[in-house]
C-alpha cells in the first residue's frame, strides 16, 4: 500500500511540475512575440527618423543657397536633433535585438532540457 502512495505522490509532482513548466513556456513566447511587436516599432522610428534627416538636409541646402542664414541655422539644428534621435533609435534596435535572440535561445535550451527530462 505504502508503494503505491509513493507512486501516485511522485505522479502527482510529475504532472504538477509539467503544467508550471507549459504555463512557463506559454508566458516564454508571449512574451518574445511582445518582444518583437516592440522591436517593429522601433525599426518604424528608424525608418521616420530617416525620412526626417533627409527632409532636414534638402531644407538646410535650400536655406543656404537661397542666403537665408537664421532658415540655415534652425534647419541645422533640426538636422542634429534627427539624427542624434535615429542614433538613439538604432541603438535601441539593435539591443532588442540581442535580447529577442537570447531569450529565443534561452527558450531552446529550456525546451530541450524539458524533453531531456
Amino acid at each position: 500500500m505504502r508503494k503505491v502512495l509513493v507512486l501516485i505522490g511522485c505522479l502527482m509532482l510529475t504532472f504538477t511540475a509539467a503544467a508550471f513548466a507549459q504555463t512557463d513556456l506559454q508566458t516564454d513566447r508571449r512574451d518574445l512575440r511582445q518582444d518583437r511587436r516592440d522591436r517593429r516599432a522601433d525599426v518604424k522610428d528608424v525608418k521616420q527618423d530617416t525620412r526626417d534627416i533627409r527632409q532636414d538636409r534638402v531644407d538646410l541646402k535650400s536655406d543656404v543657397a537661397a542666403g537665408d542664414r537664421a532658415g540655415a541655422k534652425a534647419d541645422a539644428k533640426d538636422f542634429r536633433q534627427d539624427k542624434k534621435d535615429r542614433r538613439q533609435d538604432v541603438r535601441d534596435v539593435r539591443k532588442d535585438t540581442r535580447d529577442i535572440r537570447q531569450d529565443g535561445r534561452d527558450k531552446r535550451h529550456d525546451r530541450r532540457a524539458a524533453r531531456a527530462r
